[in-house]
């Protein structure tokens, strides 16, 4: 990656004759003509980004005009894409994206840039290093993600014979291994794997949480609160372990213990139904009628919600492929 500096030499002759105050100045040079944003626009979009860029940065901040704004910034992300210069690229897409939150064309501009960024990144890390452990987790990710997943522990196997402190690897093979179809093993090799990465990383908050998982499903009540205990420690804003924290309190009969605890995950996560329905339900048999009632109605809402906003996505897809039908 190239970073582009612009120097300006000033050359100044001096010929060691004292210079008399009265010796009349010499005019100033005129300036270069200025190109405006506009035009660096237009000379981003004919292919000139060459000339366009300097402009286009150092406009950011100072332009007015909304759809200038706009333009330039686009202008701006295609010319660093094209010309591989990584840094503009997050620069130009983090601005348009304060300029132009939530706009749709920014965010598709986003989606497209970051994943362009991603596949430049993965080819260098395999044009320049092709035996490091990075280059088999890629590949490990990729075959995870097609399904594929006895390739997949595979690589991640290489990955361990390669540098068998690497974080992170650990965690993925047991979270494979929980993807797959349970076996009468397989919440056995799930929990080694988990342990094996808190022993790396005694910090995982993730590791902790789906070892309170599989306590939970076992109705070790003792193993889940101490693992989910620690989750939430780890880190505070974990919803889903004190969820988990939560469900395991009650079943294990800390009721009183449990509620406060499902009330923090519901404020954590105020628009995630299934925490307001475990803080109704331990209410409710704490006997809490109006709190419970209160939580009750806010998972219903809150599911009303989740539901609506998955029905449009499922019409804006739905209505795309109609269109593309009418077309064809």
């Amino acid at each position: 990656m190239t970073r582009p500096v612009l120097i300006a030499v000033l050359s100044l002759a001096l010929s060691g004759t004292e210079i008399k105050s009265q010796t009349p100045a010499k005019p100033a040079a005129h300036p270069a003509p200025t190109i405006s944003v506009s035009r660096a626009v237009e000379l981003a979009a004919a292919g000139h980004c060459g000339e366009a860029m300097p402009v286009l940065k150092n406009a950011l901040g100072h332009i007015t005009d909304a759809d200038l704004k706009r333009r330039a910034g686009i202008a701006g992300v295609r010319c660093a894409m094209g010309r591989n210069q990584s840094q503009d690229v997050t620069r130009f897409i983090e601005w348009l994206r304060v300029e132009f939150p939530h706009d749709p064309e920014i965010l598709y501009l986003t989606t497209h840039a970051y994943s362009d960024l991603s596949v430049r990144a993965s080819q260098e890390l395999l044009f320049t290093n092709p035996s490091a452990p990075q280059v088999h987790e890629l590949n490990a990710e990729a075959l995870e993600t097609q399904g594929n997943w006895k390739a997949a522990l595979a690589e991640y196997r290489v990955v361990l014979e390669q540098n068998p402190n690497m974080r992170g690897i650990h965690f993925r093979i047991g979270r494979l291994i929980l993807s797959q179809p349970q076996a009468p093993t397989t919440l056995d090799d799930a929990k080694k794997e988990f342990t094996a990465e808190l022993a790396i990383d005694p910090d995982n908050a993730a590791a902790e949480y789906v070892l309170g998982e599989i306590a939970r499903q076992r109705e070790e009540w003792a193993d889940a609160i101490s693992h989910f205990q620690k989750a939430t420690k780890l880190d505070s804003s974990f919803a889903d372990a004190f969820v988990g924290l939560g469900r395991s309190l009650m079943a294990n009969g800390s009721l009183a213990e449990s509620i406060p605890v499902l009330l923090r995950a519901a404020d954590l996560e105020p628009a995630n139904p299934t925490t307001h329905y475990y803080a109704a339900m331990a209410l409710g048999k704490a006997g809490r009628k109006p709190e419970s009632a209160a939580e009750l109605a806010k998972y219903k809402q809150a599911s009303d919600r989740a539901q609506k906003q998955k029905d449009e996505i499922n019409l804006g897809v739905v209505g795309q492929q109609v269109e593309i039908k009418k077309e064809q």
